[in-house]
């Protein structure tokens, strides 16, 4: 397994917008998918992850609705707002550019 890493600023947000894309989730589903995806490599821990889904929440880009997760316990189910998929395809243009900076750098 890969070791844990430390996320970038506003990596976070981005991360939870491409999850919520792919459909509704609660938040320790989100941070569970996130690190399926990523092999374990990226380990959101819960005082990262429910600051960041209020801000969302309150930036208009996810919908919170209280519902029953699959364990049927009660648990607040996030959705992408359609403002959050503009964000999102915004923030993946954004990231791919600097990324492909950080590349460049890196094969100096």
């Amino acid at each position: 397994m890969a070791q844990p890493q430390t996320l970038l600023q506003g990596t976070l947000e981005l991360l939870i917008l491409r999850t919520l894309d792919l459909g509704p989730l609660h938040g320790l589903g989100i941070a569970d998918r996130i690190a399926q995806v990523t092999q374990g490599a990226l380990h959101i821990k819960a005082g990262s992850l429910f600051p960041a889904l209020y801000r969302l929440e309150a930036e208009g880009w996810i919908a919170g609705s209280w519902g029953e997760s699959h364990t049927g316990r009660r648990a607040k189910l996030y959705t992408l707002t359609k403002a959050g998929r503009k964000q999102l395809a915004e923030q993946k243009k954004s990231w791919a550019r600097a990324a492909l900076a950080v590349e460049q750098v890196l094969q100096m």
